[in-house]
């Protein structure tokens, strides 16, 4: 049986993948799999299926005579940020990050704030397996109460994040991609004095990541340019991840924070080992050049779990993911995109340099194509498919070129499709290679009928 936990906890379209009755199991599992006292603290972002979802994972939870805290629409950040702070049990958040309207997802969070580590995962769905004859409709005694107003406490960490320094003055574009940081985000840059106009601003969970947000950039460049501002940030559903942008509409992504945010760190002697973590599929081009001036780099599988995994183990100050997804020890290495704009306006404030300066000093990236791959199949046969033949494939594709490139192929933890990266010098060659693995890889998944 295919698992329910992908990268980022449990994600799908509602009522399709996500259902209320599974919904209501989870809640019910981690409701008996949780030893600690105290609330379970709950947050969503603001999809239509939201407050259903809230609705079965709560009855699920009050199942088991342990209480809710509903903190609405907030950031996922929000969420491990108040467990830590307030001593909560536990915490789930509502959301399926940067998925269209239709899809959505259940993230938990342990006592200490952190997400599951796999073993937890693999225990909860075993409960859920076992799980029989429950009436959904039974009513049990109602443990919930809704404290939408300990986000505050959330916003003011935020803003004193920068301690003593402020971004007063810079002119700045905010697209909250109808999601999470509506909630917030505004707010923030305002009250340390940023000239903030904000896009897609209205908390409307039919067009969350629609046109919009971190996955597509197109609004936040012609904000930019018709206000003639200095930068811009991008955020997405949930607002864990963030891309910037200058004030000519060039990107930062996540590989160029990681290097100019950990660069910073470095020249402070606050990086240790001269350490960036990051996932498979980082530009080369970073990697090389951060090595060049004396860091080290280490790739960890695609899921800010596995990154935190490696900043745990190797002692590590600063990971993240080509994405957006930026762990910091300022913010416990939760992800968190509204803290990550915050330290990079800062920076910019503090140098005294236009995001676009700032930008050109970082790393010359290889030219990258990344194409999804629609699937139909289980998780075992893409598996077992990706194992043997297309791994073969990719060493073969990659024997034959004598120029530098990287090829990586991966099922995504978060939605029906096959990730295909190519990486190359020149977009040239980039764009030959990725026709030649993508037809081949499609050839294979008909004939495999996958």
């Amino acid at each position: 049986m295919q698992s329910i936990f992908g990268t980022d906890g449990i994600r799908g379209e509602f009522n399709k993948d996500l259902t209320y009755s599974l919904a209501y199991k989870i809640g019910y599992a981690w409701g008996k799999l949780t030893n600690e006292e105290g609330q379970i603290l709950i947050g969503r972002d603001t999809r239509v299926s939201g407050p259903i979802l809230l609705e079965a994972l709560t009855k699920g939870i009050n199942a088991t005579k342990k209480e809710v805290v509903d903190l609405g629409i907030c950031p996922t950040p929000a969420i491990p940020f108040l467990i830590r702070k307030l001593k909560f049990n536990s915490g789930i958040m509502i959301s399926a990050s940067h998925n269209p309207p239709e899809y959505n997802g259940i993230k938990i969070f342990d006592a200490n704030g952190n997400k599951l580590k796999t073993s937890k995962e693999i225990e909860i769905e075993k409960y859920i397996n076992a799980i029989r004859d429950i009436d959904y409709n039974n009513p049990t005694k109602q443990y919930f109460s809704v404290k939408a107003e300990l986000l505050e406490m959330y916003i003011d960490d935020l803003i004193n994040s920068i301690e003593e320094d402020n971004i007063r003055d810079l002119k700045i574009i905010l697209d909250t991609s109808h999601g999470s940081a509506t909630s917030c985000a505004e707010k923030v840059f305002k009250s340390l004095g940023a000239k903030v106009k904000v896009i897609n601003s209205d908390a409307d969970g039919t067009k969350i990541n629609v046109n919009c947000g971190s996955t597509d950039l197109s609004a936040l460049r012609k904000a930019i340019l018709e206000n003639d501002s200095d930068m811009g940030f991008s955020f997405d559903g949930d607002a864990d991840r963030v891309i910037g942008m200058d004030s000519k509409g060039n990107i930062l992504d996540g590989d160029h924070i990681l290097f100019l945010w950990g660069r910073e760190l470095m020249n402070a002697k606050r990086l240790n080992n001269n350490l960036l973590i990051s996932t498979n599929m980082a530009n080369l081009g970073f990697e090389n050049t951060w090595k060049n001036i004396g860091g080290i780099f280490k790739r960890t599988n695609v899921g800010d779990k596995f990154i935190y995994e490696e900043i745990f183990n190797l002692k590590g100050d600063l990971g993240g993911e080509q994405s957006g997804h930026i762990l910091s020890g300022i913010n416990n290495y939760s992800g968190d995109g509204i803290l990550t704009a915050l330290q990079i306006s800062r920076y910019c404030s503090n140098k005294k340099i236009t995001l676009k300066k700032w930008l050109e000093t970082s790393f010359l990236a290889f030219p990258q194509k990344l194409t999804n791959i629609r699937i139909n199949s289980s998780k075992n046969k893409i598996d077992n498919l990706l194992n043997n033949e297309i791994n073969a494939l990719v060493l073969e594709t990659t024997d034959k070129i004598n120029d530098i490139c990287r090829i990586f192929v991966r099922p995504s933890g978060t939605e029906p499709v096959l990730r295909v990266l190519v990486e190359a010098p020149n977009n040239q060659l980039v764009n030959k290679i990725s026709k030649k693995i993508i037809d081949k890889i499609e050839y294979l998944i008909k004939i495999n009928n996958i």
